[in-house]
């Protein structure tokens, strides 16, 4: 019963550090296509400019606010894992 109540919080904590990196690689790799799709469209229009930016800047921060709610989520299960196994 202890192996299996240390060994499915040791699972937890595994999927919950996976868990983050792979949010973490995510919001990097969209992040840096929103920047490189936003250059090419004022490369294409420089008139546009100010509307792209300012649309460029809210879709990033949107996408900010995605990946820290999943690393919250992946705390928590990380922490809630090692209260079931202290307990």
């Amino acid at each position: 019963m202890l192996t299996s109540l240390l060994l499915s919080a040791g699972l937890a904590l595994m999927g919950a550090g996976i868990g983050a990196g792979v949010v973490a690689i995510g919001a990097a790799l969209g992040i840096g296509r929103i920047g490189g799709q936003a250059m090419e469209a004022i490369a294409r229009q420089p008139e546009a400019a100010g509307k792209i930016q300012t649309a460029m800047l809210i879709i990033a921060a949107l996408v900010e606010v995605v990946s820290l709610f999943a690393v919250v989520v992946c705390l928590l299960i990380a922490l809630n894992a090692g209260n079931i196994a202290f307990n």
